[in-house]
């Protein structure tokens, strides 16, 4: 099915581009999400029309994240964890307890935007990148430590 990409979408293509996807992913993500309209020509000449307003709200949103990208370079969430003599966790660290973490340190950033190449299951260092924009990506510093008992 072919679509108009309304912003975009990374290992999809551009705002603007026309884009062939499956059926069901324009008809159960894309279309209902706002992402995408069908290619039909009354779409087409409507795109034509809205696309200048399309592309100032892209590059504004793409300015707020090079501001975000800019603070968060270099931060280190440091969480505190119940861990066993050996450092294994009881547990793991998911990316809703980094996404909490990072919202603690002032920057709001969903936990689906988390990037982590691996479960976290023992207390260290770790380093995991997080999305703020389809182009946009920052490393941060996980550090992990045992809780301390009373």
């Amino acid at each position: 099915m072919q679509v108009i990409l309304l912003e975009t979408i990374q290992k999809v293509g551009a705002l603007g581009e026309l884009a062939n996807v499956k059926a069901g992913y324009a008809r159960n993500f894309l279309i209902p999400q706002g992402k995408a309209k069908p290619a039909t020509k009354a779409n087409l000449a409507e795109f034509e029309t809205i696309k200048a307003g399309l592309e100032a709200k892209e590059a504004a949103t793409l300015k707020e994240a090079q501001a975000v990208e800019a603070k968060m370079t270099g931060t280190v969430c440091t969480i505190s964890a119940n861990a066993g003599d050996e450092g294994k966790l009881f547990g793991s660290i998911t990316t809703a307890d980094i996404s909490a973490s990072l919202a603690s340190a002032g920057f709001e950033v969903e936990k689906r935007n988390v990037n982590m190449p691996e479960a976290i299951r023992h207390i260290g260092e770790y380093d995991v990148s997080v999305t703020l924009h389809s182009s946009i990506s920052v490393a941060i510093k996980v550090v992990i430590e045992a809780q301390e008992e009373e």
